[in-house]
């Protein structure tokens, strides 16, 4: 990731003039109105352009952002304290700086992000984008900017139309499937050189800041890296760069899945985002002036140790995301924090002394982009507010470590109740919500017999 230095020229703010002169340019006749969810899944409708001109916005039920993955909804419990039981409009107003065209529909199609207010015109507490945009202003009033770098990976398989049925690799140019690791291979990434040449037009045509692709550790394992910015915007990348690869790997006959542990004896997928903060001089606040580690970047790391393992369910949000935060599978299993060491949670590459950051390695690919960006942000903010000091460095190997992180979905959510300071910093509203549902996906969860239990529970005990 280069550094924050070296930050690139943010996007043009936009006002509604320039969107309307923006879809004229392109001949638009439709616009996709979205709003992520807490899985970060599209909400929202498609209008006609005449009427997207006409209502600059839409209305939503408030449970669309606040729903679990497969749809439902809590029958009772504090979930209703914060979303009306009779189910209240939300009024959507789109952010006009989102507009990006969408590259593989057959009309000039558009799409744009929405932000969701109540009646009285305030953000929804829990809507995800709400949730950053708050985190980002407390830093704001620090007269500090974040600044971020995600590092998405994903995995590529051969379409599966059975749940019943495993995960395989889809067959690439050659007319075979991946049966080996081939980390970092070129040629292994040119088996797919059409996909990746169509996510790349894709991207260019949407005006995504992806940098380097590479093929990860798995069978069929692929890493995409993003230029550094700021959070929102990274965030809103993300999520239309998650579509666009789901999208682009159907057209190719094959899936695209986010999943963090999609496929039994592989490393999972994980988001790596790195982090930094730079002052209202442009420069970073990780490093003094002689280069060495400031107390901030101190502060800093302090945080992420002390507020992760409560936070984790914001970034390992599903029964699967703990799959992959097992021992030696290429994803940490602590908050230990080191320079150049791939084996802990808290990674501090080697840079420059202005290009000083911190990689947080324990989300999932699997997290909403504008839940996980908060969330580690949170975490470093509490630790500068706090003053509070690491842990030493590790220089080892941190796998013969033990464990620190929550081990399941359950533990994750007990933990993460706990912890009244993430409340206040990430809102209590948003917290209930999102408990409430994470809640409603394990009890779901655990009424599924697996496999497993049949092969040896079933005549052994």
């Amino acid at each position: 990731m280069p550094g924050p230095e070296n930050l690139m020229t943010p996007k043009k703010t936009m006002n509604f003039n320039d969107l309307e002169q923006w879809l004229n340019e392109r001949r638009v006749t439709e616009v996709e109105c979205l709003v992520p969810d807490l899985t970060g899944v599209a909400r929202g409708k498609i209008l006609p352009r005449a009427k997207f001109t006409e209502d600059r916005g839409m209305r939503l039920p408030q449970s669309v952002v606040a729903m679990g993955v497969t749809g439902e909804f809590p029958e009772s419990g504090p979930y209703y304290d914060v979303i009306d039981p009779t189910d209240k409009d939300m009024q959507l107003r789109p952010d006009p700086s989102t507009v990006r065209i969408v590259p593989w529909a057959t009309d000039p199609t558009a799409q744009v992000i929405h932000d969701c207010f109540d009646h009285s015109g305030n953000l929804v507490p829990f809507a995800p984008r709400t949730v950053l945009r708050k985190v980002c202003d407390l830093f704001a009033a620090e007269g500090l900017q974040p600044i971020v770098a995600p590092e998405l990976e994903f995995y590529l398989t051969a379409r599966n139309t059975d749940p019943n049925t495993l995960l395989r690799p889809p067959i690439g140019r050659s007319g075979r499937a991946e049966t080996s690791r081939q980390a970092y291979s070129i040629d292994a990434v040119n088996e797919f050189d059409p996909l990746f040449e169509e996510i790349y037009d894709y991207c260019d045509k949407m005006e995504l800041n992806v940098d380097t692709l590479i093929h990860e550790i798995g069978a069929g394992q692929m890493e995409i890296n993003f230029f550094h910015a700021e959070p929102l915007g990274l965030a809103d990348e993300v999520f239309f760069f998650k579509r666009t690869v789901r999208e682009s790997a159907l057209r190719h006959d094959m899936y695209a899945t986010f999943m963090a542990k999609p496929i039994e004896g592989e490393p999972g997928s994980a988001m790596h985002v790195h982090q930094s903060l730079v002052n209202a001089e442009g420069k970073n606040i990780f490093s003094n002036p002689d280069g060495s580690p400031s107390e901030a970047f101190m502060h800093y790391v302090g945080g992420l140790q002390h507020y992760i393992p409560a936070a984790m369910v914001l970034v390992a949000p599903y029964v699967n995301s703990y799959r992959r935060l097992s021992r030696h599978t290429a994803a940490p299993i602590n908050i230990e924090w080191g320079y150049d060491n791939r084996t802990v949670g808290i990674r501090s590459p080697i840079s420059s002394p202005a290009a000083r950051r911190v990689e947080n390695r324990v989300i999932g690919a699997d997290a909403n982009p504008y839940v996980a960006l908060a969330m580690t942000l949170a975490c470093g903010y509490l630790g500068l507010k706090n003053k509070i000091k690491p842990k030493p460095e590790m220089k080892g190997d941190a796998y013969l470590s033990p464990y620190s992180l929550p081990r399941s979905l359950g533990e994750a959510l007990d933990w993460l109740r706990r912890e009244s300071d993430l409340h206040e910093v990430l809102g209590k509203e948003f917290i209930t919500v999102y408990s409430e549902i994470k809640e409603l996906e394990f009890n779901e969860f655990m009424k599924v017999i697996s496999p497993w239990e049949r092969e040896h529970l079933l005549l052994h005990v």
